[in-house]
């Protein structure tokens, strides 16, 4: 779908099976099951060694990357099922302004070890444009808060 940076998003092909219909699965080192808090407002990451892999499984969220000192903002949604690829060194945050938390399949590609730093916040260094993350979520036709 999209790339920036070494950012992509590819929608998934899926196979029906009688009630069942069955996605492309991820290949990866290991499976983490993430949630986003309802009505937050996350600061920035950046992992030396692993690449993340997100899918949303239930819920929406706006992430947001910080590429050539400017903000990209990409609704993801269990309506929208697609893949986001964030490679190492790419500093990501995440956004949620729905009453709902969001919950997020990562299928992690490790590089090396994790390193401490790789969970800790950074500060963000200019705000968020929330006008912007507000009309990507009525896409959705989701109540956002601010």
């Amino acid at each position: 779908m999209g790339k920036s940076r070494g950012i992509e998003s590819r929608q998934l092909e899926s196979i029906k099976s009688g009630m069942a219909e069955f996605y492309t699965p991820q290949s990866s080192n290991e499976t983490m099951l993430v949630q986003i808090a309802a009505n937050t407002v996350d600061d920035l990451f950046v992992h030396r060694y692993q690449t993340d892999q997100l899918l949303v499984v239930r819920g929406s969220f706006v992430l947001v990357t910080l590429e050539d000192r400017q903000y990209r903002y990409t609704l993801m949604s269990d309506r929208l099922p697609m893949v986001v690829t964030i490679p190492r060194g790419v500093l990501h945050g995440a956004i949620n302004l729905t009453n709902e938390p969001c919950l997020l399949v990562n299928a992690v590609l490790r590089h090396g070890p994790t390193h401490e730093r790789d969970y800790r916040p950074i500060k963000r260094p200019f705000p968020y444009d929330l006008e912007k993350v507000q009309a990507l979520m009525k896409q959705l036709d989701q109540p956002v808060t601010v």
